[in-house]
């Protein structure tokens, strides 16, 4: 898994989405629930302000990401089509989510 995970990063331009947008999840080809669960134990391993990104093309992400972000006190900083589906940058806010 991990393998494929760094062959997609290197076809984005070694994790670089966009301009100066950096994928921490790739989460393409998975279904909810799992690109909010790995968007969510990420948050859980970085400081509050911290910000984390993910690119998923599962198209409920589009909801369920924000929503994810409001209940638990996240903030979606930005959010874009690329890289063959949606990025998502998330800053963590104090609250645990």
């Amino acid at each position: 898994m991990e393998r494929l995970v760094g062959q997609r990063l290197r076809r984005l331009g070694r994790g670089s989405i966009g301009a100066g947008m950096t994928v921490d999840i790739d989460a393409l080809g998975l279904l909810c629930p799992l690109p909010v669960l790995k968007l969510r134990k990420r948050l859980e391993g970085v400081p509050v302000g911290a910000e984390v990104s993910i690119l998923t093309d599962d198209p409920v992400a589009v909801i369920d990401i924000p929503v994810f972000c409001r209940d638990g006190g996240h903030e979606v900083v930005d959010s874009r089509e690329d890289a063959g589906g949606l990025v998502f940058r998330v800053r963590k806010g104090s609250a645990q989510g």
